[in-house]
């Protein structure tokens, strides 16, 4: 066979290539893409690193934000509570104010009307005692036929009205 018997020829030369494929494959990656590989990946991690300390820092102002909000929160809370509490007494005062207002109107109009029945009550009186004075002296006069003087049934009425 022809092939093979070149082999012993062709020998040296295909390992002569092959020394050189390999050191310019050898070269061309270890000393030339390596370099270039690990600078990329120093490269993304710094980047990496940066993000991380940048979201580290927004991560701290947003808590330090976030604590500063409660506390505006808690003191708006707090003055809308003393507001509320201040409306709530003005608004009791007021009501208190009026109410005590429309109880002394009403006792005012208790009192004119207690006097407006305390003097209706004295001229009924008055006018029942008139008529039962009156009534006394027809009675008397009808049944006896006699005239009874009108200071004396006025006297005796008024005993008997005193007594109930």
């Amino acid at each position: 066979m022809p092939q093979l018997s070149q082999i012993g020829e062709i020998y040296a030369s295909q390992l002569f290539w092959l020394a050189i494929v390999f050191a310019l494959i050898y070269f061309g990656i270890g000393k030339a893409m390596v370099p270039k590989i690990e600078r990329t990946i120093e490269d993304r991690t710094a980047r990496v690193s940066g993000d991380l300390a940048k979201a580290e820092a927004a991560h701290q102002a947003a808590t330090g934000l976030e604590t500063s909000y409660q506390a505006g929160l808690d003191t708006a809370r707090a003055q809308a509570f003393k507001a509320a509490a201040e409306a709530k007494a003005q608004a009791t005062g007021r009501a208190e104010a009026t109410v005590k207002a429309g109880d002394e109107a009403a006792a005012a109009n208790t009192a004119a009307a207690m006097i407006r029945i305390d003097a209706a009550k004295a001229t009924a009186a008055s006018e029942i005692q008139t008529a039962t004075v009156e009534a006394v002296q027809d009675i008397v006069a009808k049944l006896s036929g006699v005239q009874v003087d009108r200071a004396s049934v006025e006297q005796k009425v008024k005993a008997e009205l005193a007594h109930g």
